[in-house]
């Protein structure tokens, strides 16, 4: 057995340092200051206290690691390097290069050993929450009274100034201490410097008081000494009822005796020459790049060892637990897997065509019959539950004394709901939603973006989706997001003309798997469309489809519609009686393009040169179903305006009227 003396943990400290600065100048890019300045909480932490096991690195029970800096890529592919999670050394030197297993920062699902995407500043800190929130949700879900908890695992967290100069670590650190996360350790790599120079230059915030009032058990440690954070580190495993940050003054670029403390060693490599004199200062031989002293590689190999028996102790445990309750482990396999019922389709509700429903509404109706057959299905909103009908009914909610329940009050938060759905999502066993007013999609939008980078099948709801708002005005009347959303690779926005198609807008989201899906609901009344007389709406599906036809094969007009507007549509068409006109549906772009050619032609006829669009939004993009011989658009290019919604509908020209002569100057043309 290898003592962790602090001669063994600088040395694996030391290694980590070099590794990072050659890796940085192989690539000629990156960050080497920050690796270097944590190297050495980094070695105390992975080879005494992180609970992994690089032979199943998605284990349930692991603690999870953020490195919320993913600017500092080059400390944690050190570190997965060391830990034996398949990176080579030759991984390490294609740093920063196409196809690489070690991008500029790190990805997840593209890098085994990497828990989630990081790169944008704050956000690894808010996932991280998430991470910490479903442990919570998970142990009171699971864990049994009397014998060994099947779960109880950290997460450990790697900041620095820029991420708490983010607003979103506000956010979120304030949720984590509400709720009392005491599973969450944050280390803060508090160098006090910052790409233009010092952080004082900006930032003056007393952090140790922020986290104080943010109810954060806060310690303080120097980040170079071994027994300071050693003592930190195991006052901080005792600690209960809150969240904690480690906040240890570092050195960036510790070990380079010319650009050690200064901002040149944030964002550049050091040179070939202070390489050189780097490593001769940390005792390493300057000639050889990407060396692990046999030492090194023993101690990281010893401490896997270990956590490899506690890996086979918690499997021992899963199978004992399984067998004394049966129901539970079914719940278990269920949400670990997200297996969604074959007849999930029949729980959808049956809507009465002779009573209009708003689609929010609708929304939460499903959302409730569907939740009841999905325990994984949690979720919450920005403080705007009874508007947007995301509350789950009798299911309970969380809070700082009970995580049992699967409703959230994220609070006026939208930023850090997104991104702690993130991390709800990644930590596994939880299907996520979160909602908001779709105009403060806006407010989302960093986090939406990582979750389609990472391929993450979290759900927003956003209601009040158009001028039809009303009264509150052009502040919360959303018009360009529709297009802002539908450009953003990756994610799946559905607008549901009518409650029957918000149910299997529901179905289509759970469905997805790869990645986010929003779901726009309205504010006003919508009428429930007669399937008798139209197509099922099943088709949703699809993307778009043939909602309606006076005619058959190719027709004189097609109308393309979405949401709201598809009630118009439908109206002013059957107005349209000596014409073949066809009304199609089309509440999803991205599920229609990824049908065949032969299904996209059959809706979208392209012998048809006579096409309108109605959708109260912009009219950007829409040219790629419209742009025809002979079309026309009524969409909405300016902000909206305050007014009851019906006269508002008037003023902008979505009304049967205006559509119907719409359609018929196409026929002058």
């Amino acid at each position: 057995m290898i003592k962790l003396t602090d001669d063994n943990l600088a040395l694996a400290a030391n290694t980590i340092r070099c590794l990072a600065i050659d890796g940085v100048q192989a690539a000629n890019s990156g960050h080497p200051g920050a690796p270097m300045g944590l190297a050495d909480i980094a070695a105390l932490l992975w080879l005494k206290y992180l609970k992994h096991d690089p032979s199943d690195p998605k284990w349930p029970d692991r603690d999870r690691f953020v490195l919320s800096g993913g600017h500092g890529s080059m400390l944690l592919y050190s570190l997965l390097h060391l830990a034996g999670y398949g990176l080579t050394a030759e991984d390490l030197q294609n740093f920063r290069q196409p196809g690489s297993k070690t991008p500029g920062h790190p990805e997840y699902g593209h890098t085994v050993g990497v828990e989630c995407t990081t790169g944008p500043l704050g956000q690894g800190i808010a996932m991280a929450v998430g991470m910490a929130i479903a442990e919570k949700m998970a142990a009171a879900r699971f864990n049994q009274a009397g014998g060994d908890p099947l779960v109880d695992h950290r997460t450990w967290v790697f900041c620095g100034d820029g991420d708490m100069e983010e607003g979103i670590s506000h956010e979120a650190c304030s949720l984590a201490g509400h709720l009392g996360l005491d599973k969450l350790v944050m280390f803060y790599d508090s160098n006090g410097i910052t790409i233009e120079g010092a952080a004082s230059l900006a930032m003056s915030d007393d952090t140790k008081k922020r986290f104080q009032a943010y109810n954060w058990h806060v310690l303080e440690a120097d980040g170079h000494d071994f027994a300071q954070l050693d003592r930190a580190i195991r006052k901080a495993l005792k600690l209960t009822g809150r969240p904690v940050l480690i906040i240890c003054k570092t050195h960036i670029g510790q070990g380079s005796p010319n650009k050690h403390d200064t901002s040149d060693a944030h964002g550049a490599p050091l040179g070939a020459d202070e390489v050189r004199l780097t490593k001769e200062a940390l005792g390493f031989p300057p000639d050889r790049n990407f060396y692990v002293p046999e030492e090194v590689a023993a101690m990281f190999a010893e401490r896997n060892s270990k956590n490899r028996r506690a890996r086979s102790k918690w499997r021992r445990v899963l199978k004992e637990w399984s067998g004394k309750n049966p129901q539970l482990a079914a719940i278990w396999k269920q949400t670990a897997a997200d297996e969604l019922p074959a007849d999930l389709e029949a729980a959808l509700p049956v809507f009465d065509p002779a009573k209009p429903v708003a689609t929010r509404n609708a929304s939460g109706t499903v959302l409730n019959a569907l939740a009841a057959r999905l325990p994984q299905l949690v979720g919450g909103s920005a403080d705007l539950a009874p508007s947007n009908k995301t509350w789950l009914k009798d299911m309970g909610e969380i809070g700082a004394s009970d995580f049992s329940g699967r409703n959230f009050h994220f609070g006026v938060r939208e930023l850090a709901m997104a991104a702690i759905m993130n991390g709800i999502q990644l930590h596994g066993g939880f299907r996520v939603f979160g909602g908001t007013f779709f105009v403060f999609s806006d407010y989302c939008r960093p986090a939406m973006r990582l979750a389609a980078l990472m391929g993450l099948p979290v759900i927003y709801v956003y209601s009040h989706d158009s001028f039809y708002v009303g009264e509150d005005g052009p502040t919360h009347e959303p018009v360009e997001q529709l297009a802002a959303l539908r450009c953003m690779p990756n994610v799946t926005v559905i607008r549901p003309a009518d409650p029957t198609e918000t149910c299997y807008a529901w179905l289509a989201a759970l469905k997805n798997k790869k990645g986010p899906t929003c779901i726009l609901t309205t504010r006003q009344n919508m009428k429930v469309i007669d399937r008798k007389r139209c197509a099922s709406a099943a088709n949703v599906e699809k993307g778009a489809y043939t909602l309606w036809q006076n005619g058959d094969g190719t027709p004189d007009l097609t109308i393309i519609a979405s949401g709201s507007e598809v009630e118009i549509a439908l109206a002013a068409a059957q107005q349209i009686t000596d014409k073949n006109v066809r009304v199609v549906s089309m509440p999803c772009w991205e599920l229609f393009e990824k049908q065949n050619k032969l299904y996209r032609d059959r809706i979208i006829d392209p012998d048809c040169k006579r096409r309108l669009v109605v959708e109260a939004a912009t009219s950007f993009g829409w040219e790629r179903y419209a742009a025809t011989r002979s079309f026309a658009m009524i969409t909405l290019n300016t902000f909206g305006a305050s007014g009851p919604y019906k006269k508002l509908a008037e003023q902008f020209g979505f009304t049967v009227e205006n559509v119907v002569a719409k359609a018929r100057e196409l026929f002058t043309r």
